[in-house]
């Protein structure tokens, strides 16, 4: 009987457990600000191919009901929000981003709860990492959506740094540059 428990458990897939994120903001770091994205956000991003059973196209005019799970059985894209232009407002405790004035998100820093839309449920963790805010989203097939925001050229450039990946496998890579308006 112990014999056959400890080959199942050696079986079993290993699970990803997201690591909590710093509550405290950096000295001098503030992302607040209206920015407008350099590339046309209307343009569809085609990931990463390697490895991607199913490939991710996004458009920031697609709603959340009109997106579906990729082949690949991941959800974690339900989560994961394009815009033009972002409005960014930070406080001590939480940072909101509003996406083109229609969808805003709310992060408080150093949370590690469980999200949903509608019926698909993913675990977050967002807080700080250095000078930069990082969201990270595991859905239920183990794949994380990670965002890390932070600040280039003085202050006059916000990146926004996105990858999709399940295991060691990145399945989707992309780089948004926005200018402070």
């Amino acid at each position: 009987m112990i014999l056959s428990f400890s080959i199942l458990a050696a079986c079993a897939s290993e699970e990803v457990i997201l690591e909590s994120k710093s509550s405290d903001v950096p000295v001098r770091v503030d992302l607040t600000g209206l920015w407008n994205a350099r590339a046309d956000p209307n343009v569809a991003l085609v990931p990463d191919t390697e490895g991607l059973q199913g490939a991710i196209v996004i458009n920031e005019r697609m709603n959340r009901s009109r997106r579906q799970r990729n082949q690949s059985g991941s959800s974690v894209q339900m989560f994961l929000e394009f815009g033009g232009s972002l409005k960014l407002t930070q406080t001590n405790y939480s940072l909101f981003i509003s996406y083109d004035r229609s969808i805003v998100e709310e992060y408080t820093f150093g949370e590690n709860r469980v999200v949903s839309i509608g019926p698909i449920e993913a675990r977050r963790v967002s807080g700080w990492q250095g000078d930069k805010f990082v969201v990270e989203t595991l859905d239920d097939s183990g794949t994380i959506l990670f965002e890390a925001w932070y600040l280039a050229s003085d202050g006059a450039t916000l990146v926004r740094d996105i990858r999709i990946a399940k295991g060691d496998t990145e399945t989707y890579r992309y780089k948004q540059f926005f200018d402070l308006q």
